[in-house]
């Protein structure tokens, strides 16, 4: 079935995603900023059958963006599938505050995705099928002001991953994104936010986005679901 590769991972929804695709049979490749979570990630994996790998990344970092590409690549060949999903635990500066500095750095993550894709788009142009998934925030589409720079970066991502969606249609290679509304159960903005005593926010199912994203994969008729727990 081929290898997902997830960038991002987290206890949420990027192993939702994992344990997801994994169940379909495709081989999963994780990355993550550091590895002190690996072992019980593949530990999940491996007790549900599915054979993976765990790679370390700063998807900020070109270098060590494209060097975990060529790792997993050397491992289980070329991905198949990309799923990109990395978020911060930085607190926004409301918008009205924000200046050129802060949106440059929020749009780190956008020039990531572009990274990410430069490097994984070629070979699956080549075979003549793929697939690229993203997941980025409701603030996309809705304002929120209080997001400041981290809205304008993720408007910019979902109008990527959107636009690559129309871009590859005739290639075989698909494009999609998950825009969210709420906090992700198991989530590390969910464990941090219930740490801070915040009650009364709604809560989106992990599974459930892993869900959404295998059928966007599956049935390719659509470049996004979005999921609003917020109104």
């Amino acid at each position: 079935m081929g290898t997902l590769a997830v960038f991002g991972v987290g206890p949420g929804l990027g192993m939702s995603i994992a344990h997801r695709f994994g169940r379909e049979g495709h081989r999963v490749a994780l990355v993550s900023r550091t590895a002190n979570r690996h072992a019980g990630y593949l530990e999940s994996l491996a007790e549900a059958g599915i054979e993976a790998d765990a790679f370390t990344a700063d998807v900020r970092d070109r270098a060590q963006l494209i060097a975990a590409v060529d790792a997993i690549t050397n491992r289980f060949g070329a991905p198949d599938i990309v799923y990109y999903g990395p978020a911060g635990l930085d607190r926004p500066t409301p918008l009205t505050q924000a200046g050129s500095d802060s949106v440059r750095d929020a749009m780190g993550w956008v020039y990531a995705a572009v990274d990410l894709v430069g490097a994984v788009l070629p070979g699956m142009v080549e075979r003549g099928d793929g697939g690229l998934l993203f997941a980025g925030g409701l603030s996309s589409v809705v304002p929120m002001p209080a997001l400041g720079s981290l809205a304008l970066s993720s408007a910019a991502l979902r109008n990527y991953a959107v636009t690559l969606h129309a871009a590859l249609a005739d290639q075989g290679v698909y494009a999609s994104t998950l825009t969210i509304g709420g906090l992700i159960e198991r989530g590390d903005i969910h464990t941090f936010m219930s740490a801070q005593a915040t009650g009364g926010l709604p809560i989106l199912d992990p599974d459930e986005l892993a869900e959404a994203a295998w059928e966007l994969y599956t049935k390719r008729d659509k470049a996004e679901a979005v999921f609003n727990a917020l109104s």
